[in-house]
């Protein structure tokens, strides 16, 4: 009766393991598979989390150059970058470029509207057989140089080349030795209308080895260009300043002189004005076409001679 008593609970006690072996062995496949989902979200989210943690950044209203910078800097004051292209590509629309020290930056393309300020500092930009600063930005759009020593080493195509901008205006710069076949310091030319530059306190020499070489060349290119020079040194280039299509300029205060060709050259329906200025000693005619005089000039030493006829506009 013992026996009997007993025997039935063996099959009980081994069904009882076999099932808790089987739950074992499920734990175990579930866990498995548990741990390798874990592991798997784990590796997405670690490819993934450098996109998600490192947002793009955004483009700073002011940014900073150094001879000693790195262009995979973001262009901060303490972390400038090292070129003119590296630090516009990081400046917002409208904002502006700083040079922290005196340095040679590189040649660069404007497309927006943008500010370049090296006062106190020389921004230099060595460009030979290329354009140093190539403008072609919006109509509507502003540009500021400020502060740069422009070279061509001799071989340099233009100093600053403007096919479009609603406005250029360049200070206190020094563009020189643009030397290659019609080499010019600055070229305007531009496709929009009513595009505007403004040259201050600046020297434009040694530019241009034939007649469509100059130091300055202001034209059209389906649109129409208006200039103002101001305070400004137009010397030993191959034409002072050149003026065509329908381009108007004004110049006061200002010296063309020792060009070797005509110091103010205008053609077509092109006018300009000039006052308080001197044209001397260019080797050719000192002004051609339709220049008019506030009559408080001094043309003098030029091959030959000229009298512009009278502007008026003293009010």
């Amino acid at each position: 009766m013992e026996n009997d008593a007993v025997g039935p609970r063996q099959p009980r006690a081994a069904a009882a393991k076999t099932c808790a072996w089987q739950q074992a062995d499920l734990s175990l496949i579930l866990g498995g598979r548990e741990m390798r989902r874990i592991a798997l979200l784990a590796l997405v989210a670690g490819l993934f989390a450098p996109l998600i943690a490192t947002p793009a950044h955004a483009q700073a209203t002011r940014t900073w150059v150094s001879g000693v910078g790195d262009d995979a800097n973001p262009c901060s004051r303490t972390a400038p970058c090292k070129t003119f292209p590296g630090a516009i590509s990081k400046t917002a629309a409208g904002g502006e470029i700083n040079c922290l020290d005196s340095a040679g930056f590189g040649v660069v393309t404007i497309t927006k509207a943008i500010s370049i300020y090296c006062e106190g500092v020389v921004g230099g930009i060595l460009a030979a057989g290329s354009s140093g600063v190539i403008v072609n930005a919006a109509a509507t759009d502003h540009i500021v140089l400020r502060g740069l020593d422009i070279d061509g080493a001799g071989t340099g195509i233009k100093g600053v080349n403007i096919l479009q901008a609603a406005s250029v205006v360049i200070e206190h710069c020094y563009i020189r030795n643009f030397n290659s076949a019609g080499g010019v310091g600055v070229f305007v030319n531009p496709l929009n209308f009513n595009s505007m530059l403004m040259i201050r306190d600046s020297v434009i020499s040694h530019n241009g080895t034939a007649a469509d070489g100059a130091g300055i060349s202001i034209n059209t290119n389906g649109g129409s260009s208006r200039g103002l020079l101001n305070n400004t040194a137009i010397h030993k280039n191959f034409v002072g300043v050149t003026v065509q299509g329908s381009s108007n300029v004004q110049i006061n205060n200002s010296t063309i002189s020792e060009n070797l060709g005509t110091g103010l050259a205008l053609s077509g329906a092109a006018a300009a004005r000039i006052g308080r200025s001197v044209i001397v000693n260019n080797l050719g005619a000192a002004t051609s076409g339709n220049v008019l005089s506030y009559l408080d000039n001094q043309i003098n030493g030029n091959a030959p001679d000229t009298t512009p006829a009278t502007a008026g506009g003293y009010h």
